[in-house]
């Protein structure tokens, strides 16, 4: 058996289709469906079926996924494993970050990876489920997210919960001081620049809203969250952001807290394809999370987050 052609089978099972698989390894369908059809000679046995204008795994088929699946985490657990010793060379850990993710919560979560000589870190962001595919072809070592694993998806990994941290409304000195009163009825009708409708603040925002019966103006949506402060820096509304970096958002953008939104958290994940933390730099950034998230004064120590 051609490991290559049981990868190019186990991406066409993982992703749901010719196209979608050959797409993630680079490949030509043409040249996919050749590999996995000597894949299929080589068993003896049909792996995948087709049904109208979808694939389908056979029973045969399920079984190879499954081992394939096991197959392959344990690959990349040897790669992690043999890249964490000492070699004198610099090991590449590859972090991809969600937008949701505040930049500088990321930078500190992850500085003290390259207090190691031998660590050399890379980081991307983009949406989750893009993410989480690179995840499951080792382009990454690790996911940070505002959103746990989805249920339901083809993709064997763990989540890790890094912390929470309190949400809260900022803005410039002279609306907080004329909203800051009566909060959080003095939000109605106030403009407000939120994160975008795909990120959990977004959701989590306007059930508080709801929940408050109050109704603010929407002046922008960004799925950066930079941006978005950057917007509501420039006086076009108020945003929301962790409490937990008040004291840098209040200094780096020149605003002032309104108030804290009373229930509403924003939780923190890492991903990995590991069950358990035993990867030396993620047990490091487990760490430095639950020192960061768990005590709210040292994101603002110093004036940092």
């Amino acid at each position: 058996m051609n490991l290559k052609h049981l990868r190019c089978f186990w991406a066409v099972a993982r992703f749901g289709g010719m196209a979608r698989a050959a797409e993630k390894l680079a490949l030509s369908p043409q040249t996919l469906s050749g590999q996995i059809a000597e894949l299929q000679l080589a068993l003896g046995v049909e792996l995948l079926r087709q049904v109208g204008r979808r694939l389908e795994l056979t029973d045969a088929g399920r079984v190879a996924y499954s081992y394939a699946d096991e197959i392959f985490g344990l690959v990349d657990e040897l790669g992690a494993q043999v890249r964490a010793m000492p070699s004198g060379r610099s090991r590449l850990f590859r972090v991809g970050m969600t937008d949701a993710v505040p930049r500088s919560l990321a930078y500190r979560l992850l500085a003290p990876l390259l207090e190691e000589e031998n660590i050399r870190l890379t980081a991307s962001h983009e949406r989750l489920d893009v993410l989480l595919a690179d995840l499951a072809l080792h382009r990454l070592e690790l996911v940070i997210a505002d959103r746990p694993l989805p249920p339901g998806i083809a993709v064997k990994a763990f989540n890790h919960v890094l912390g929470d941290t309190p949400m809260a409304l900022f803005g410039k000195p002279a609306m907080a001081r004329k909203l800051r009163p009566g909060f959080p009825a003095s939000l109605q009708g106030a403009p407000m620049v939120v994160p975008g409708r795909d990120s959990v603040a977004h959701e989590q925002l306007r059930a508080w809203l709801e929940q408050q019966r109050i109704t603010v103006r929407i002046v922008g949506e960004f799925d950066d969250g930079g941006l978005m402060k950057t917007f509501g820096a420039s006086g076009v509304g108020l945003f929301p952001a962790p409490l937990t970096m008040r004291e840098e958002i209040e200094k780096r953008y020149g605003v002032e807290l309104v108030g804290v939104m009373d229930g509403v958290t924003e939780r923190y994940y890492a991903i990995s394809t590991e069950r358990r933390a035993t990867d030396p730099q993620v047990v490091k950034i487990l760490a430095s999370a639950d020192r960061l998230l768990a005590n709210p004064s040292a994101l603002s120590a110093r004036r940092r987050s």
